[in-house]
């Protein structure tokens, strides 16, 4: 049976949209932001630091959230998610674990590993789970595990980004897989959130376009970054974590490292989120993906919502009047 959005979830949404967990920029306020104003807001574990910080954001944004719930219960408000490492090396999986049992989180997404551990666990509580996945090999893993949901991430993705177009991520994804697909990669207007419908994704991912956000944790000479860059300040670069990534060129150079010299990092650390906190990356240099150049202002996620949600509605009456046009000549022809 094809695996779908839970019910409950199209009634609490806006939009069609995860705001994707940023290693050292999404926070319990920015979750709790976003969730607010319908869209589903997403942190990495890794970012509450010790365990027990982790256990009081889980706490804070829960109760936030039902208490916004009992005040005024017709407002829609999204569902919450974390984001885990689950690599069998990731020294903090097991502590992690028991806090999802303790805090129940409705959605968990899975990065760099087997979730089986984790769907076990998220679905003994009724949970849905959605993983990573940057190949089609990886896909298949992933549903074998049995998880809910695939994000597709794609190339042009901020941060550790695929290689694989967009449509024909979604479209190979779909030769195997009937469940649900977020689709991730130069995500950043209403009109791309539509596009990533049209092509066969469920919900769109976006990072970048949340970085910022007044309630991001990133530094306001990051979010000023991103307001002046262009898809030209980009690189894809392995230098930092053995892993491509998309950077932006301005903070690599403001590190005092020339972007036109970087050599692969020789390891590949699954557990370099903790061991990078206090490095250059990815405290001082930053990601962002391709589709930076259509961010113009540093605005509140409830800005930033409004707006892609204004341009989500034109852009879906703009194709129905399309369709129609489309409809009205094939009639004409026969």
């Amino acid at each position: 049976m094809r695996k779908s959005i839970p019910e409950s979830w199209w009634n609490e949404l806006e939009l069609p949209v995860i705001s994707a967990p940023m290693f050292l920029i999404s926070g319990p306020e920015l979750v709790k932001a976003c969730c607010l104003n319908g869209v589903i807001g997403s942190f990495p574990a890794p970012n509450a630091r010790p365990i027990e910080v982790l256990d009081q954001w889980m706490g804070e944004i829960s109760s936030a959230l039902d208490e916004a719930k009992q005040n005024d219960p017709q407002r829609k408000i999204a569902p919450w998610a974390m984001n885990m490492v689950v690599h069998s090396t990731y020294s903090r999986l097991e502590e992690e674990l028991e806090l999802v049992k303790k805090h129940k989180p409705p959605l968990v997404i899975t990065s760099l590993g087997s979730p089986k551990a984790v769907v076990d666990i998220v679905h003994s509580y009724g949970g849905t789970v959605f993983s990573d996945v940057s190949s089609v090999l990886f896909a298949k893993k992933a549903a074998e595990a049995g998880v809910d949901g695939l994000i597709a991430v794609a190339s042009g993705a901020g941060g550790h980004a695929g290689d694989i177009n967009s449509f024909a991520f979604v479209d190979s994804i779909r030769t195997f897989w009937d469940g649900i697909i977020i689709l991730a990669g130069s995500i950043t207007t209403g009109r791309s959130i539509l596009a990533a419908q049209a092509a066969g994704a469920d919900l769109a991912y976006m990072g970048t376009r949340f970085i910022v956000a007044k309630e991001s944790m990133a530094a306001m000479e990051y979010r000023e970054m991103l307001v002046e860059a262009s898809q030209e300040d980009i690189i894809l670069t392995n230098a930092f974590s053995g892993v491509n990534c998309n950077m932006l060129k301005p903070s690599i150079s403001k590190a005092g490292i020339d972007p036109e010299t970087l050599v692969k990092k020789d390891k590949v650390e699954f557990d370099s989120m903790q061991k990078e906190t206090n490095s250059k990356a990815w405290k001082d240099i930053w990601s962002a993906g391709h589709g930076v150049g259509a961010i113009k202002k540093i605005d509140s996620a409830a800005g930033i919502i409004s707006e892609l949600k204004q341009e989500y509605q034109e852009s879906l009456k703009k194709l129905n009047e399309q369709a129609g046009r489309l409809q009205s000549l094939t009639l004409t022809d026969m």
